[in-house]
C-alpha cells in the first residue's frame, strides 16, 4: 500500500499501517515547548494542580527551551526562567537555555530527527520537516502530550509542492516561500501537511528548507516535511536523539493536491501589512521609505542569510539614521558567521549584531515608534509586533533587508549579486 512520509511515521507510532483520515491515539517521540510568559507558568502549573502530575513519565522525551525574553529585561521574565529551570531540573526534563532559538537549537541537538514525531505548541516547529522529522503544532493538546502517556490526531492528508527550475542571484528561500503564498493562496495546504520535493529540491540548502517549513502554517498547513536527503542524513543522524530508521513517500503515494512551482518565474518579493498573506513584488515598492531593519527570528537568522546580508554590505555603509539589528539564530549559527567574518562586514557596515534570542521578533527589544516602518525577516507582520501598534511591518529576504539598510529605502538586491 503505498504511503506518504507523513502516514509512514503515523503508521510506526500506531502499530499499524493507517491512511489520511484514520483518528489514532499516538505517542509523540518528542514533546517540545519554550519558556515565554504566558505560556510556561500556565503550563507548569496546570500539570500539577489541574492533572494532578508530579513527575513526568519517561521525560527523555521532553524539551524546555528558554529562547523568549533573553536576556531577561524584567524581574517577572527571570522569575518564570528560574521557575523553569527548577522544574526541569526536578523533571528530569532536557533544558535548553541561551543557545539560540528553541526551533534552531530542536535541530542542532538532535530533535530534528529522520523518521520521528515531534509536537510543540508552537506552530514554527514544522521546520523540523526539513530532516524528515513530522513535527506539528498543537497549542490546544500540548498539556495532554504533557500529562497523557498519548494523544489524539487525525492523519492529515498531504499536499506535494514540486519545485522546477533555478534560481537567480539574489533570490532567496523566503522569496520562494512567499512566492507559493502569493501563487497557491493562503489556504493551499489547508488541514494537511506540506510535503516538498520535486527535481530543484537541491537548489535549497538544509537552512534554506528550515526556512520555508518552518513558515507552512501561512498556507494553512499543520505540518510540513520534506522526504531526507543524503545532506539532511548526513547532518541529522549524527546528532538523533533516538534510533529510528528514515522512511520516505513511495512514488505512487496519494495527495489531496500536487503543485508545480517554477523556481525561474521567482523574484524578490514584499509581504505588505498587516497581512502574513498579502505577498507583492519588490519592484512595486522601489524608493519606499525604510526605517528599521531586521534579520533574524526561527525563519531567517541562517548561516545563509548572514552571507547574503554580508554580499549586499561588504565595503559598504548603513545610511545614518537606519537600525539594521542583525540576530544569528543559535550560537551555533553566531560561531560559524564570526568564523567566516560576516560578522565583521556586518558590523564594520554599521549593523547592530546581537545574540541570539526571539526578542526582537515580536518587539520585546528593538520596539518601533509610531509612523515607524520596517523591513523584516520575522514571521509576523500584524500590527504592534514590533512596537507601537501605528509602525509598519513589511517583511522580505535578508538579502532585500541589507539592500535596504544601505539608502533607507526598498532596493532590489539582485544589483548586489
Amino acid at each position: 500500500m503505498a504511503s506518504t512520509i507523513t502516514e509512514k511515521i503515523l503508521s510506526r507510532l500506531a502499530g499499524r499501517p493507517v491512511r489520511a483520515g484514520d483518528e489514532l491515539r499516538v505517542t509523540p517521540d518528542f514533546v517540545l515547548a519554550y519558556a515565554a510568559v504566558g505560556y510556561a507558568e500556565m503550563y507548569l502549573e496546570t500539570i500539577k494542580k489541574e492533572f494532578g502530575v508530579e513527575q513526568l513519565p519517561d521525560p527523555q522525551r521532553y524539551a524546555i527551551f528558554i529562547d523568549h525574553n533573553i536576556p531577561a529585561t524584567t524581574e517577572k521574565n527571570e522569575k518564570m526562567h528560574q521557575a523553569t529551570r527548577e522544574w526541569c531540573l526536578k523533571q528530569g526534563v532536557a533544558l535548553y537555555e541561551r543557545q539560540g532559538i528553541g526551533h534552531l537549537v530542536a535541530a542542532e541537538v538532535g530533535y530534528g530527527t529522520p523518521g520521528a514525531f515531534a509536537v510543540h505548541f508552537d506552530g514554527h516547529v514544522t521546520q523540523l520537516g526539513a530532516l524528515g522529522t513530522l513535527a506539528m503544532g498543537i497549542r490546544f493538546n500540548i498539556l495532554e502530550a504533557f500529562v497523557r502517556p498519548d494523544i489524539p490526531i487525525k492523519v492529515p492528508a498531504t499536499t506535494r509542492i514540486e519545485f522546477s527550475g533555478k534560481l537567480g542571484p539574489g533570490v532567496m528561500a523566503r522569496d520562494v516561500f512567499h512566492h507559493i503564498v502569493g501563487k497557491l493562496g493562503a489556504g493551499a495546504c489547508r488541514n494537511t501537511i506540506m510535503e516538498l520535493g520535486g527535481e530543484s529540491l537541491s537548489e535549497f540548502s538544509i537552512g534554506d528548507l528550515q526556512g520555508i517549513t518552518g513558515l507552512a502554517m501561512f498556507t494553512g498547513a499543520v505540518g510540513a516535511i520534506v522526504n531526507p536527503t543524503p545532506e539532511a542524513l548526513a547532518y541529522a543522524l549524527p546528532r538523533a536523539k533516538i534510533k529510528i530508521d528514515p522512511v520516505w513517500s513511495d512514488a505512487d503515494a496519494t495527495y489531496a493536491a500536487v503543485h508545480h512551482i517554477d523556481l525561474n518565474g521567482v523574484e524578490p518579493v514584499l509581504v505588505v501589512p498587516p497581512s502574513p498573506a498579502d505577498t507583492r513584488p519588490l519592484k512595486d515598492f522601489l524608493g519606499l521609505h525604510i526605517d528599521v531593519g531586521y534579520i533574524g527570528s526561527c525563519a531567517s537568522g541562517r548561516i545563509e542569510d548572514l552571507r547574503a546580508a554580508a554580499q549586499v554590505l561588504k565595503g559598504r555603509r548603513v545610511k545614518p539614521g537606519f537600525q539594521l539589528n542583525v540576530v544569528p539564530s543559535s550560537n551555533e549559527i553566531m560561531l560559524q558567521a564570526t568564523q567566516e567574518g560576516l560578522l565583521a562586514t556586518l558590523m564594520q557596515a554599521g549593523a547592530f549584531i546581537s545574540s541570539p534570542t526571539c526578542s526582537f521578533c515580536y518587539g520585546a527589544l528593538g520596539g518601533m515608534l509610531a509612523g515607524q516602518r520596517a523591513l523584516s525577516t520575522g514571521t509576523l507582520n500584524v500590527r504592534g509586533r514590533m512596537g507601537s501598534v501605528d509602525s509598519e511591518i513589511y517583511i522580505g529576504s535578508a538579502a532585500s533587508v541589507a539592500a535596504a539598510a544601505i539608502d533607507g529605502a526598498v532596493a532590489d538586491p539582485r544589483a548586489f549579486f
